[in-house]
Order: C-alpha cells, then structure tokens, then sequence
C-alpha cells in the first residue's frame, strides 16, 4: 500500500517561511486528494489544506494567503510553502493521501514533521 515519507520541519521566525515535502511511495490511482493536516499539543488535528488530482483545493482560513499547497504528480510529490509564519502556527505537520478504489476510500499518512516558529 502507500507510504508518505515526508521530508522538512524545523525553527523559523515570526514572519518567515519554511517549505515541506513528502513523496507518495506507491500511489497508481490518478484520481485523489493530496494536502497536510497540523495537530499541535492539546488541539485535536485540524486540515490544513489539499489540493485534488481534478485541481481543486480547499484552504483552512487560518492559512489562506500564507500557505500554498502544490503537487508534481510525475512524482508522486506534494508540497507545503509557508510564508508570514506565526506562532499559532507551531504544530506537527502531517502529510496525507486519499484515493477511492471502486465503493471505497482509503486515507494514508506521513510521520509527520515538527514545525516551530519562535524568535
């Protein structure tokens, strides 16, 4: 099945940007849904945003603006950038891929990535 390796993470600034990558190891279905979700401690884990195989995407509204969601599907590659970074944005980074199979989804995800914005 599928694997995320995601690649990234570490301390920025307040107003600076950090850029993540993951590669979908053995995605074949062409149709599907590719994007990061965030968790960060006492929060439950919140979307950050996704971009579908159709080039549809969907931005949480804390990020729109700052955050850019971009896909390399010759790779099987996603991308996060991150511009204007706040503190609130602090959080495990997680990659994900979604796809249907006939009647059913299925979902996968990254080990995720720490993120740290702090002076």
């Amino acid at each position: 099945q599928v694997q995320l390796v995601e690649s990234g993470g570490g301390l920025v600034q307040p107003g600076g940007s950090l850029n993540l990558s993951c590669a979908a190891i053995g995605l074949i279905f062409s149709k599907n849904s590719m994007g990061w979700f965030r968790q960060a401690p006492g929060n439950q884990r919140e979307l950050v945003g996704f971009v579908t195989s159709g080039g549809s995407s969907i931005y949480a509204d804390s990020v729109k603006g700052r955050f850019t969601i971009s896909r390399d599907n010759a790779k099987n590659m996603v991308y996060l950038e991150m511009n204007s970074l706040k503190s609130d944005d602090t959080a495990v980074y997680y990659c994900y891929v979604a796809y249907v199979d006939g009647p059913d989804r299925y979902d996968f995800w990254g080990q995720g990535n720490q993120v740290t914005v702090s002076s």
